[in-house]
Parts: C-alpha cells; sequence; structure tokens
C-alpha cells in the first residue's frame, strides 16, 4: 500500500482546519492510500514576521478594527477564569475528534528539523487546502512548499495564499517553491493569478476537499451538543469582529422571527465556544438560518442547503475575502451576502436546485486532478 502525508495547518482551534484535514484524508483513502498529517511545529518556524512587518500589518488595520481588538482583549482580562476554562474545554474537543478522526505523526517536522529519512518514507506529499501559503500564517515558511522532497512527490491540492498579492519580500521565495511543485492546485482565482504572475505556470483551480464529501458524510461524524436548543434557533460563527458591527441586525431577525440566537466560536457565549467541530457540523445542519463570514461555514451551509448570509469579515484586511467570493460565484450564490440579502429581506428562502450539477462537475474536475497527480490508474 502506498503511504501519502498531508502538509497542513496543525493545532486545535479552527473547526474549517480540522475538517478539511478529515476529507483530504478521507478522499486520498478513497484512493486505497495509507494517509498520515505530519505535524508541522510553528513554534519553530524560523521565518517569521519581523517587528517592522508587524507594525506594517498593524498599521493596514483600521483605528474601528484596532478598538475593537482592544476591547475584546480588556473583555478577556476581566473574564480569564471563565475564558481559560472554555478554552480548556474546546481544545479538549478538538483534540478527541482529531484522535478519533485523522492520522496524525507522533513526530514533528519544523525549519530546524526535518528527518533525514522523511523524504523517502512516504510516496507523495500534499500540501493543502486550508491558507498555507499565507506568509501571515505560516511565515513563508519552505516547509509549505515541500522542498524537502523530491520534486516529483510534491503535490498541491486546493492550496491557499488566502490574500490577493504576495508581499514583496516573499516573492522571490516563493516563485522558487512554487516552481518546485510537480503539481499546482489552489483554492481561489486570486491564487491562480499571483503563480501566473510569479512563474508563468497555470494553477487548476479546485474546490476545498470538504466539497469533495457530501451531507451523508459529514452528518455520520455530525454530534448533537447537550447546550443545542430545544426550540428553534438563529446560528452565527464569525471568526473577525463582524458580530460586534452588526449585533442589532441580528438580534432582530432572531427576536422577529422567535429564533433563539446561538454565537458559535464566540467568547461572548463561552458554552458554545468550547464545541467541537462535530457539535459544529449539527448546528448548521440543525438551524433555521445560518450567518457566517467563514470561508467553511459558508461551505457547510450549502452541502447541508441552508439558508445562509455571507458577511464581510470585520477585522482583517478586504482581500482575504477572495476565496469566498469564488465560492459563492461558482456555485452563483452572490445573492447571499449580506448587503443583497438586505435589499430583499429575502432572510429564509434559498434556492440550490442548482448547486448539484455544478458540484458533481467540480468534484469530477478534482479526482481527475488527484488521479493524474498521484498516477492512479484505471
Amino acid at each position: 500500500m502506498k503511504i501519502v502525508a498531508i502538509i497542513t495547518l496543525n493545532g486545535y482551534i479552527n473547526y474549517g482546519n480540522r475538517l478539511q484535514n478529515f476529507a483530504l484524508q478521507s478522499i486520498m483513502e478513497e484512493y486505497g492510500f495509507y494517509v498520515e498529517t505530519i505535524w508541522v511545529d510553528q513554534t519553530k518556524i524560523t521565518t517569521k514576521l519581523s517587528f517592522i512587518d508587524k507594525i506594517r500589518y498593524i498599521g493596514k488595520k483600521s483605528i474601528y478594527d484596532i478598538f475593537l481588538k482592544i476591547s475584546n482583549k480588556l473583555w478577556v482580562v476581566f473574564h480569564c477564569d471563565e475564558v481559560n476554562m472554555a478554552y480548556s474545554i474546546r481544545t479538549e474537543m478538538f483534540k478527541k475528534f482529531t484522535e478519533d478522526y485523522i492520522k496524525e505523526t507522533e513526530f514533528y517536522i519544523s525549519d530546524e528539523s526535518i528527518p533525514n529519512d522523511l523524504a523517502s518514507k512516504y510516496d507523495y506529499f500534499i500540501v493543502g487546502s486550508d491558507q498555507v501559503w499565507n506568509p501571515q500564517f505560516t511565515f513563508g515558511s519552505p516547509i509549505y512548499f515541500l522542498t524537502f522532497a523530491p520534486k516529483e512527490k510534491r503535490i498541491a491540492y486546493s492550496a491557499s495564499f488566502g490574500i490577493d498579492a504576495i508581499p514583496p519580500e516573499y516573492e522571490a521565495r516563493f516563485k522558487e517553491w512554487i516552481e518546485g511543485m510537480n503539481c499546482l492546485s489552489v483554492r481561489e482565482e486570486a491564487g491562480a493569478k499571483i503563480i501566473s504572475k510569479l512563474t508563468g505556470r497555470e494553477a487548476v483551480v479546485l474546490v476545498d476537499p470538504t466539497m469533495m464529501l457530501d451531507k451523508n458524510d459529514w452528518l455520520k461524524i455530525s454530534k448533537e451538543s447537550i447546550y443545542k436548543p430545544t426550540k428553534k434557533f438563529l446560528c452565527t460563527y464569525f471568526l473577525g469582529s463582524t458580530y460586534d458591527l452588526h449585533k442589532n441586525e441580528i438580534t432582530k431577525i432572531s427576536v422577529d422571527n422567535d429564533l433563539e440566537l446561538v454565537n458559535l466560536g464566540s467568547l461572548y457565549d463561552l458554552k458554545r465556544y468550547s464545541e467541537g467541530p462535530s457539535e459544529f457540523l449539527d448546528y448548521i445542519a440543525s438551524c433555521e438560518l445560518f450567518l457566517t463570514d467563514s470561508f467553511h461555514g459558508a461551505i457547510f451551509s450549502i452541502l447541508f442547503n441552508k439558508p445562509f448570509i455571507v458577511f464581510d469579515r470585520i477585522g482583517n484586511m478586504p482581500s482575504m475575502s477572495s476565496r469566498i467570493e469564488t465560492l459563492l460565484s461558482k456555485f452563483k450564490l452572490e445573492h447571499r451576502k449580506w448587503e443583497r440579502v438586505m435589499e430583499t429581506g429575502n432572510y429564509f428562502e434559498v434556492d440550490f436546485s442548482h448547486v448539484k450539477p455544478i458540484l458533481e462537475k467540480e468534484r469530477k474536475k478534482a479526482y481527475e486532478y488527484l488521479k493524474n497527480a498521484l498516477k492512479i490508474k484505471d
């Protein structure tokens, strides 16, 4: 049996990260591979942002963003005991999900520590999906371009830059490393443009691995939370400070429609903050309306045919919205953006009838890419 290693963002904090890791592993297992996810220790990555780069990053934020960041930090300070408890429970929930569903290596790698026999232990290395090429997250580490492996073993599946342009200080390195990839695919149109500009190569745009599994696959690993409302509810999941800006409108929607309000991943709703990935899936599948600024939040709304509204994320650079723009455009659901929904007042009625044929076409495209990349014969 051939062995495939996945390189992605590791950790026990982000729902989309854990679920896309599980999905990519599942796809590889469908092909008959033994799959492991190699743990990358980001605390030991040497190419981190300099102090000047951090200042530049902060300088791109608005006064409102900075104010929200400070006020949220102060709230956490005043509620540190409750926050620490919720964070501890959440981490354990994520670890349990990973132990149950994802095969992670017992060893780790970093810029400073890569086993000499690593390249020979695996038949292929796949980097993706997630924002593995976003220098804000991976600090331009060559690990995420698989430079430790021979070129013929390097495959990118639906890799994401998460931004529309590479900072100049990273361009030369990224150009060299991308040219060293054997098979290239990205998650957003913006990513394909970056690669074309840097290297002249064409990268195919593929759906996130979470979209390669269907609704029933996800419901099999979903789990009902003890905190799930007994009445109908409206569910939110925001990664930015979006809820702070739209709190009044969101509350009004819930009150006007007699829906209990559930805020996932929010420190203002600590019992729901501590939920794990399986509970996350069930909340989306069970709610009457899902509001989000999350890429994967939008994906699972589509897979579950759940009425949803997508907000622009507050607190991050606008260019990071490219992945959601690609997703909504691909599935002809641009009208589910908050501004468009506000114009029509149509919160709950969404026609998903056209989604299935698009999804089938995109899945076929992705399977063909992987079949060729992994040299799988019929």
